[in-house]
């Protein structure tokens, strides 16, 4: 696999990561959930967050940890499959 390869991979999860970014910065701030931008936002991050959301319910502490916990999956993820292909 060339370097073509590697930047679409790495591209992918700088976008996986981004989106999560928005999602936890949306969750400060009134926005309109019925927003074709906000729904996509939910669609791409949903999957990656709720594996945490069952795992430790943020009622129980009172803050949500999923997004701390997805991204660091996405990281982790992210380094074993480029160095497994490259």
């Amino acid at each position: 696999m060339g370097l073509l390869s590697y930047k679409i991979i790495d591209v992918f999860f700088q976008g996986l990561y981004y989106a999560l970014m928005l999602r936890v910065l949306l969750s400060w701030i009134p926005h309109n959930p019925d927003s074709s931008l906000i729904k996509f936002i939910h669609q791409i991050t949903d999957p990656l967050l709720r594996p945490f959301q069952n795992i430790v319910p943020s009622w129980r502490i009172g803050i949500d940890l999923a997004p701390l916990f997805a991204f660091f999956a996405i990281g982790i993820v992210r380094r074993l499959l480029l160095q497994l292909l490259f």
